[in-house]
C-alpha cells in the first residue's frame, strides 16, 4: 500500500518545505499544506498524511471529510504508525508520533 520513498520524503522533507515557504508555525492550512505538497513533488497519494502531520484537530477532521469521506483516519494512523515503525522511520515522523500519542 506505501512506496518507502514517498513517505520517507514526507517525513524527512515536508516540514522544511512548509517552514522555508510559509515561516516556522506549530501548524498549517490546508491550503497551505495542499499547495506545497503538489509544488514540491510529493506523491499526493499520501496528502491525508500532510494533513495528519501539519494540521490543527478541527482542520483536520474537517478537510478529511470533505476531500476524503471515505477515509477511516484511525485505521489510516494505525496502518501509518505500523508502516513507520517497520521501516524504521520513527526519527523522520516524530512531529506525527507526538499527534498519535495525543488522540
Amino acid at each position: 500500500m506505501f512506496k518507502s520513498h514517498a513517505i520517507k520524503k514526507y517525513g524527512s522533507k515536508l516540514m522544511p518545505v512548509l517552514v522555508n515557504r510559509y515561516g516556522a508555525k506549530k501548524h498549517y492550512s490546508p491550503s497551505e499544506v495542499r499547495t506545497t505538497v503538489y509544488h514540491n513533488n510529493f506523491n499526493p497519494t499520501y496528502l491525508p498524511l500532510a494533513y495528519l502531520l501539519c494540521l490543527e484537530q478541527s482542520d483536520l477532521k474537517n478537510v478529511l471529510f470533505s476531500e476524503y469521506p471515505e477515509l477511516d483516519i484511525e485505521q489510516y494512523k494505525k496502518e501509518i504508525s505500523a508502516y513507520i515503525v517497520r521501516k524504521k522511520y520513527s526519527e523522520y515522523f516524530q512531529r506525527l508520533s507526538l499527534s498519535l500519542n495525543h488522540n
